[in-house]
């Protein structure tokens, strides 16, 4: 009797959801700057690398 009676509950409040799609499209702005990220990553690097090997960057 439980069963049937939680089946029933289920059915009846599965009519009460609804879905419905946005009339306006999501807008998602990011405002990432990932470019000085990249520079200093690049140049750190490059420090590094002239540091290690001073004999192919003589000054």
């Amino acid at each position: 009797m439980r069963v049937i009676f939680c089946g029933g509950m289920a059915l009846l409040a599965g009519g009460c959801i609804q879905v419905k799609a946005p009339d306006k499209p999501i807008e998602i702005n990011l405002n990432v700057n990932v470019k000085q990220e990249v520079v200093v990553r690049l140049q750190k690097d490059a420090q590094e690398f002239i540091t290690e090997n001073p004999e192919l960057f003589p000054q």
